[in-house]
């Protein structure tokens, strides 16, 4: 590493946000005082027809200036897909702006715009709907074929039809296979199968759903929003409102989290719509109820997982099948649900050792609110029942749970016969692997937690027990083929850059990795080097915040963009000196010839270059911007282990300590790759423990507030120890993989083979209540 790459410095924004700067989406439309509120009304019910609404009342409130039905004609009635990936979305288009059908409580009705909320909302108190209530669908596993169809809209359709069916309440359907699954099961001496479930997780990030549109100077259209994809919320607000694309901007300023639920648009047309008609600016900013209900929850999972292995524990074949609920829109339903797969099948179906690997299953519309993306994406579903499984079938041999994942689990050099079969909603591509520490994580995990490959209980008295339970794990950086990231570099007078990307900041870092990897590139001090990300009009093309992509791909993106501004920093300083390219060398403060007869500041040198200092036409602004499209997608690897004391009398369990070492490649950023990997640990515990999104038998979400969502909180975490590998992968900007979502997926299977172990209780649904373990042992 060198001078900038591999320090642990302050994030750039860091200052800023705790200092109160005005920064986010809210502080934008405050200045404002002329922005226009809009308030949504929602469905009460889980799946009914608009039959009829009366808006004359609330039209003619003073302060209302505009109210919003799916019956205007300036409310285009165009099909999309609300979710905010590559295009062609592999997700299916069964949105509209606003719709004569309600498909989950909490889905748009109609809205209104007002000088201010309480004359917004106090107008959406008059409305009166007529709705004709139908037999709504909500039970994932009694979804397809039921007698209501969800999306019966002759529009519907997908780009990647891939088992889109939704007569029969299908979203999507997929299967594939390498070798004889049935056969090599036949033929092995254990075969061990269960069935789990998971269940819906809802975001919780500090800033809400927020978005602020008006026009400027020049009539254009524009959108502030925070938002993990500002390109593609661009492109979707255009296709749905039929509008020009170059009279479209959309900019993100800070972002209080993601987590994969800002990557879909939300109010955002709402807010168009209002200033559209009213040449006023708008602000559209959800309640914390509107964000349980009304955006997006991790998709609930049933999974159903085959291993047949010899007596020794040698895996032979894996099968597993995927039921996954998709709720109302099938937002991400595809690409969700085949990582349930594709993230956690390679682990062990290793290509020359076993022999056969299937997988399977289908996506059900029901009338819940919808899933979406959500951190671990799929993985950490799959994780959960791959990684109990594994603790069963070391039971089973007779050998440790460690034993029989260092027996089976991928390694260095290896691949698997997925990694072709299974893409993001299209065929994947053959990768092998040429960075994996997981033997290394293992061992060091072992080591850290004092792992007995004999017992992992202790008996402590009185009821109590000391346990360990371990999962590992694996995702990807980013979506090989698919993914394009960009970035520009600019030299300024005084011999400072300006780094532009379209990389999305939501809270992670990633605007200060960026710049340290621009920064080492240049030789010259990050300080140097000034971001500015994130804006459809400024910045170069970035797919944004998601796949864990940002420091993979748009970090390679950043070091080609160095590079080439050191080339044309040397090549302009030897058409000045009136010699060759080749015979300077820019070493971040001197730009000077080999032979030493010639040097320059980089400082004086952009000053020369743009002020009137004797060059002539020699003078003019230096720029550079390249792109990057992985061919790879090189994935990190975690192994876990969590130690836990349960009282065998209540069935309560505390988390002593949860261990993850992690291989994620070269560190650009330690302390940042470290708390993308303790806050990715705690999300996952939550999952494991606590969060569980419930609902009333019609359909309403009970869990809609901080008062009876639970989240975890530092006491119920006290000591998390996370270390990292030391890897490098070629592929990687200086040897890095991803960190973003691994750290999520281990937590589930962990903890509840620690349960098993010091119980005997084996919980297969989620989460882990401390009374399922105790009516487990009374069974």
């Amino acid at each position: 590493m060198s001078s900038a790459v591999g320090k642990s410095i302050p994030k750039k924004d860091g200052e800023s946000i705790i200092k109160g700067r005005p920064v986010y989406t809210n502080d934008m439309a405050k200045r404002d005082p002329d922005a226009l509120v809009v308030k949504i009304l929602r469905s009460p019910h889980a799946y009914a027809r608009i039959k009829s609404i009366d808006v004359s009342a609330a039209k003619a409130m003073e302060g209302v200036a505009t109210v919003i039905t799916h019956l205007d004609k300036d409310v285009p009635r165009n099909i999309y897909t609300r979710a905010g990936q590559g295009f062609p979305e592999p997700s299916p288009y069964d949105k509209f702006i606003l719709d004569e059908y309600v498909r989950y409580v909490g889905d748009e009705v109609m809205a209104v715009a007002a000088v201010d909320e309480r004359t917004a909302q106090a107008a959406l108190d008059t409305v009166k709907v007529e709705y004709e209530v139908l037999e709504a669908v909500l039970d994932f596993e009694k979804a397809e074929g039921h007698k209501s169809i969800i999306h019966n809209e002759p529009e519907a359709c997908e780009l990647f039809p891939i088992g889109f069916d939704p007569k029969k309440n299908i979203a999507a359907a997929f299967f594939c296979e390498d070798g004889d699954t049935d056969g090599e099961m036949a033929k092995s001496d254990i075969v061990v199968e269960d069935v789990f479930y998971t269940q819906a997780q809802a975001h919780y990030c500090a800033e809400t759903h927020t978005c602020y549109t008006y026009f400027d100077g020049y009539d254009r259209l524009n959108v502030i929003s925070s938002t993990q994809v500002p390109h593609h919320i661009r492109r979707i607000i255009s296709k749905a409102l039929n509008y020009d694309r170059s009279k479209l901007r959309v900019h993100k300023p800070k972002v209080g989290g993601g987590y994969g639920g800002k990557q879909q648009i939300h109010g955002e047309m709402l807010a168009c719509i209002t200033t559209l008609r009213t040449g006023k600016p708008a602000l559209c900013n959800f309640t914390r109820k509107e964000v349980f209900e009304s955006t997006f929850a991790r998709h609930q999972m049933k999974i159903s997982v085959k291993i047949g292995a010899n007596n020794d524990g040698t895996i032979n074949a894996i099968d597993m099948d995927v039921l996954s609920n998709t709720g109302a829109y099938g937002e991400h339903a595809l690409t969700v649900f085949m990582l349930a797969g594709g993230k956690t099948l390679p682990l062990y179906a290793v290509q020359g050792r076993s022999k056969a690997v299937k997988f399977g299953g289908k996506v059900v519309y029901t009338n819940r609110t919808p899933g979406g993306a959500y951190r671990g994406y799929g993985a950490m579903q799959g994780n959960f029942a791959l990684e109990s499984v594994m603790d069963m079938l070391a039971e089973k041999v007779g050998v440790s749970p460690a034993k029989i994942r260092e027996m089976n689990m991928i390694k260095e050099g290896e691949t698997s016969p997925l990694f072709k079969l299974m893409g993001e909603g299209t065929e994947g591509k053959a990768m092998m692997i040429e960075s994996c520490k997981l033997e290394y994580c293992v061992k060091r995990a072992k080591e850290l937690a004092k792992w007995n490959d004999d017992c992992q209980v202790t008996d402590l008295g009185n009821g109590k027990v000391r346990s360990q339970g371990m999962a590992i794990a694996m995702q990807g950086s980013g979506i090989q083929d698919i993914d394009m990231a960009s970035a520009a570099l600019k030299l300024n007078d005084d011999g400072f850059f300006n780094l532009t990307m379209g990389a999305t900041e939501i809270g992670q870092g990633s605007d200060t990795i960026l710049a340290q990897i621009a920064a080492d590139v240049l030789n010259i001090d990050t300080s140097r080097v000034i971001v500015y990300s994130s804006d459809t009009d400024l910045t170069p093309f970035d797919p944004g915040a998601y796949a864990s992509k940002t420091t993979y791909v748009t970090g390679n993106a950043v070091i080609k963009t160095a590079k080439a501004m050191k080339a044309k920093i040397e090549a302009k300083a030897a058409a000045i000196w009136g010699i060759e390219a080749k015979d300077v060398e820019f070493d971040g403060k001197l730009v000077k010839s080999k032979d030493g007869k010639n040097s320059i500041t980089i400082e004086d040198l952009g000053s020369n270059l743009y002020y009137d200092m004797g060059i002539g036409d020699l003078k003019g602004q230096l720029m550079a911007c390249e792109s990057f499209v992985p061919e790879v997608s090189p994935p990190p690897y975690m192994a876990a282990i969590v130690d836990i004391t349960i009282d065998k009398v209540t069935g309560h369990y505390d988390i002593n300590d949860y261990i993850g070492v992690i291989d994620c490649g070269g560190l650009i950023n330690p302390a940042l790759v470290r708390v993308q990997g303790e806050g990715g640990l705690v999300q996952g515990i939550g999952m494991a423990c606590y969060e569980d999104v419930t609902y009333s038998d019609k359909g309403q979400m009970l869990t809609n507030s901080l008062f009876n969502y639970k989240l975890p909180a530092r006491k119920e975490v006290p000591k998390i120890t996370v270390e990292f590998a030391e890897s490098y992968d070629p592929t990687g900007p200086y040897g890095a993989k991803s960190i973003g979502e691994i750290g999520i997926d281990t937590p589930m299977a962990a903890i509840a083979n620690a349960i098993y172990a010091a119980t005997g209780v084996r919980i297969k649904d989620l989460p882990l209540f401390p009374e399922k373990v105790l009516m487990g042992m009374k069974k």
